[in-house]
């Protein structure tokens, strides 16, 4: 694009395009920006509590019962309260962990559950990943970088593992205890085996060849306007289901000819 083409943002100044590179598969992607999550969460009414926490991110959720952290060099912690007996649960992400495939999980912290029974291997299952059943059920990706697997062993110490590695060994890793809810555990499957990449910018594609990336040239108008429809999207999603949720407790009025007014 040449310099009279490049779209007027002010007098004496032109956004220019800049470097970024769609990589895949989006599990060998790299670790990404925080905001990705962080603006999601405070756009979905959370709490930032960072500022009480020795975390570089820490949110609660408005009932304060599950609570999502970032703090290096350990990565992410994402944990929700005991209502009960065995309910408390907990996921632990390495820090390089693409922001992405978090996000399937804390994204779907925000939303209400679904009324269809959660399957965590059936997003696998639908990008060609290979299930087998041994001691451990594990599903792999096709190009046999990133596995996905159920850990039984004795009461109490089953657990789900997720991780990624390419040829200079693991990128990133997952354990999520087998009390965590599984609708939670589909959300991540679910971006984890989505076969569209991600962006990163120059300075930030991992050194291995074992990913496919792709130039493109974005304005940063472009990179603030993805990530503000991000971040509408959960507002506009938080907005309607605290309407209906207020609507459902309204005691309802009587109507009729003999009904009262006030």
């Amino acid at each position: 694009m040449s310099k009279r083409q490049q779209p007027w943002s002010g007098w004496g100044s032109a956004a220019h395009p800049e470097q970024h590179y769609l990589i895949e598969p989006r599990y060998l992607a790299g670790g990404g920006d925080l905001g990705h999550i962080a603006e999601y969460l405070r756009a979905s009414g959370w709490t930032d509590t960072t500022r009480r926490s020795p975390a570089t991110i820490a949110f609660v959720s408005p009932d304060r019962m599950l609570r999502v952290a970032y703090q290096p060099p350990g990565g992410w912690q994402i944990q929700g309260a005991s209502t009960g007996p065995g309910s408390s649960w907990q996921v632990a992400l390495s820090p390089q962990t693409p922001v992405e495939i978090v996000a399937g999980l804390t994204d779907t912290l925000t939303k209400a559950r679904s009324a269809h029974a959660p399957n965590v291997w059936a997003p696998l299952a639908a990008h060609g990943w290979n299930s087998e059943r041994g001691p451990h059920f594990t599903a792999t990706s096709p190009d046999g970088n990133a596995m996905v697997q159920y850990v039984q062993g004795e009461p109490g110490q089953q657990h789900w593992w997720i991780g990624a590695r390419n040829e200079h060994g693991s990128v990133w890793n997952a354990t999520a205890t087998s009390t965590t809810p599984l609708h939670l555990l589909q959300g991540l499957t679910s971006a984890l085996a989505a076969p569209e990449p991600v962006m990163r910018p120059r300075g930030h594609v991992p050194p291995s060849h074992r990913i496919r990336t792709t130039s493109v040239s974005v304005l940063p108008q472009q990179l603030s306007a993805w990530q503000q429809a991000r971040t509408a999207a959960a507002r506009a999603a938080t907005w309607a289901r605290n309407h209906t949720t207020a609507t459902r407790s309204r005691p309802a009025q009587p109507t009729g000819p003999n009904a009262r007014t006030r």
